[in-house]
């Protein structure tokens, strides 16, 4: 149902794009992304979001179809474009040895370690096909500009493409590109740093800073995210010139989304009031609350004066590794061992449904 304060004020250019009643999207979660969440934000008059990363073809379409069982709003697929930097293949030893640093946890969790497997991700392109073959109402992408034929592909398909910016020049490079939209992700933003032009490290510009940046520089609509989980961020975001707001770890601390009682315990405790960007966990940076495999990992970087050294794994393999221990700690509740993703506003989270958020939000609509 959608809310009751989704009125026709709220239309502008991204929901008339879209096709939805208000202009809030959900950020899409590689690996806590679930079906409930997605489509109760889609019913709620926004836009809801589903993170891919990690999915094959054949779990996109099975997941495509149980999102238009659950709702007949329109939804996003969210896809990551690889950045040419991936580690494909390790030699034995080299595998063994990050295994060695991690073996500990294994350990402490009672499962085996790992074998070498024969890939660390799915194919891009048998991803890229399932999305277009199942047809969202929109396809969004981090980590890069969609190749040309994919734009083509996707719009000829009647499908939206939304790309994603940490800078003002890659929000120029994805309107060059031809995507319809562009998130402008702030350092704020919890999870992943999608940067692609510059190093993440080089591109840690503020969500109220960036967005009147980006707004100024294209003019295709502007999605603001990072900092925003209140009325006060939704306001804010909007009167500086973006069409609409994405919003993540409010979201995902309610109980529609697939992050465990633990974590979303933690998102609504003081312990949100303090997130780090590390590399520890996946290999590449990404922001989160801090726990103790992350505080000894990188306490062993320190020492010894790198990141090969210290036998963190580049990425896609050391997300892979420890993706083989974390589910099984986050089904004990054992918030030490898992990725706790959050963003910086996480400490304003007060609602626990994905409604009473979007009802949050959307009272900002009357600052404005």
């Amino acid at each position: 149902m959608t809310l009751k304060n989704s009125t026709s004020a709220s239309s502008n250019r991204i929901t008339e794009l879209f096709g939805t009643d208000v202009p809030v999207v959900l950020g899409p979660f590689g690996g806590v992304s679930s079906v409930e969440l997605t489509a109760a934000v889609s019913d709620g008059g926004g836009l809801g979001s589903y993170g891919l990363y990690g999915y094959g073809a054949d779990a996109i379409r099975n997941t495509a179809a149980e999102l238009k069982k659950a709702t007949a709003k329109p939804f996003a697929l969210n896809l990551w474009i690889p950045t040419g930097d991936e580690t494909t293949s390790l030699p034995q030893p080299d595998f063994d040895h990050y295994v060695g640093t991690l073996k500990t946890y294994f350990d402490e969790l009672g499962l085996p370690l790992p074998l070498m497997p024969d890939r660390y991700l799915p194919d891009y392109d048998e991803q890229v096909e399932a999305t277009l073959e199942a047809g969202p109402a929109v396809v969004s992408f981090v980590f890069g500009v969609p190749a040309p034929e994919l734009v083509e592909a996707a719009q000829g398909r009647g499908i939206v493409v939304v790309g994603t910016a940490t800078t003002v020049a890659e929000a120029v490079a994805l309107e060059a590109g031809g995507v319809d939209a562009v998130v402008a992700s702030g350092m704020e933003s919890g999870g992943h740093r999608v940067s692609f032009l510059k190093p993440a490290e080089e591109s840690l510009i503020g969500t109220f800073a960036l967005v009147p940046q980006v707004v100024d520089a294209i003019g295709i609509p502007v999605i603001a995210a990072g900092g925003i989980a209140d009325r006060r961020g939704y306001a804010a975001a909007r009167a500086l010139g973006a069409d609409a707001v994405q919003v993540g770890s409010a979201f995902l601390a309610t109980r529609e989304s697939a992050a465990v009682p633990a974590y979303r315990a933690i998102l609504h405790s003081p312990a949100a009031r303090e997130t780090v960007l590390t590399r520890a966990l996946s290999g590449r940076l990404a922001r989160g609350i801090p726990n103790r495999i992350i505080a000894e990992l990188s306490e062993a970087k320190l020492v010894a004066g790198g990141l090969s050294e210290a036998g963190i794994a580049p990425f896609p393999v050391q997300n892979w590794l420890t993706g083989r221990f974390r589910p099984q700690a986050a089904a004990r509740g054992n918030t030490e061992l898992m990725s706790l993703w959050a963003g910086q506003a996480t400490p304003l989270i007060r609602h626990d449904s994905a409604a009473d958020v979007l009802s949050e939000l959307l009272a900002g609509g009357s600052a404005l």
